[in-house]
């Protein structure tokens, strides 16, 4: 009988049953060591495809590959114990057809243990997302700025802020609610039309750049710790760990130029030798069994006979 897991992780409908009864916390999380940090603190995490502009210097999400989402997919769910992982499908993973987006993200699902994918798009994305939560796969939906998207809207630009625009994406909303997501994340979206959309529907809507009028909110976790160069409006500097880990390492590289590091007590010594080691050992007869074996029986004659 295999044993209990000490603490029970989040699933997705834990995130849905939290809608009005208190905020919902969550950041993106790429690393072990930064899931391990978050996990105490958020509900769920997100491995979004922002990794790749945050971490491998894309200039846009859209080149990110499904095998470094999966990478780092597996590094969170290692990390967190506790906090339901999500993790982003990247741009041509799921577009196609419904039965290619399951396809792939069964392979998210069955290769990193996450609880869920995400995906970006409103009503365009309802049937697929439909497709996906009846074969068993939880996700949260994304409408609003949709990143994925920036070479068609022409730049990362906020939604709703005329009134001509909120049909559009209360629909949007209305339809991924009704596909089965189990929760949606609003990005860049005027606070009003946040408000309403978040009253209208029986799913958490999840803020980023959207107002405290959702019923959650996340931001990426760089951006947020002060380690991102530049960052959108909507986020509050919550540290400066850039600044931080500027002046250590402007440090380190002080002291190992001025020899002060290493110093003696980040070195090994040898082990001390016993007082009987090395002594009297020169011309003495080597023990039974050691040294230099015996000539086997009659080798002298068999000394250049010819091999048969």
């Amino acid at each position: 009988m295999s044993a209990e897991p000490t603490v029970k992780r989040l699933m997705a409908p834990n995130i849905t049953a939290l809608k009005t009864v208190r905020p919902i916390v969550s950041l993106t999380s790429y690393h072990a060591h930064t899931a391990a940090i978050a996990d105490r603190h958020c509900d769920f995490l997100l491995v979004g495809d922002s990794l790749g502009m945050v971490m491998h210097g894309f200039e846009t999400t859209v080149p990110v590959p499904l095998d470094l989402m999966i990478m780092h997919g597996r590094a969170v769910v290692r990390g967190a114990k506790r906090a339901l992982v999500v993790v982003d499908m990247p741009f041509g993973t799921y577009e196609e057809s419904p039965s290619a987006a399951f396809r792939n993200a069964a392979r998210v699902m069955k290769e990193t243990d996450c609880g869920a994918v995400k995906l970006e798009g409103g009503r365009r994305m309802a049937e697929t997302i439909h497709y996906l939560v009846e074969r068993g796969i939880p996700v949260m939906a994304h409408i609003g700025l949709t990143p994925q998207s920036i070479n068609v809207i022409g730049g990362f630009k906020t939604q709703g802020r005329t009134k001509a625009e909120w049909a559009a994406i209360e629909e949007d909303a209305r339809q991924v609610a009704e596909a089965g997501a189990f929760a949606v994340v609003l990005e860049a979206v005027a606070a009003p039309l946040a408000k309403r959309i978040t009253a209208a529907i029986p799913i958490p809507t999840i803020g980023i750049g959207a107002s405290a009028n959702c019923d959650g909110q996340i931001l990426v976790m760089e951006d947020m710790l002060g380690l991102s160069p530049r960052v959108p409006r909507f986020v509050k500097l919550f540290g400066k760990v850039g600044a931080v880990i500027e002046e250590a390492i402007g440090a380190y590289a002080a002291d190992v130029r001025s020899g002060v590091f290493p110093g003696p007590e980040h070195a090994y010594e040898m082990k001390p030798e016993s007082a009987s080691a090395g002594a009297g050992t020169a011309g003495a007869t080597p023990p039974k069994g050691r040294g230099t074996a015996p000539r086997p029986r009659g080798a002298r004659a068999a000394k250049g006979r010819p091999r048969r």
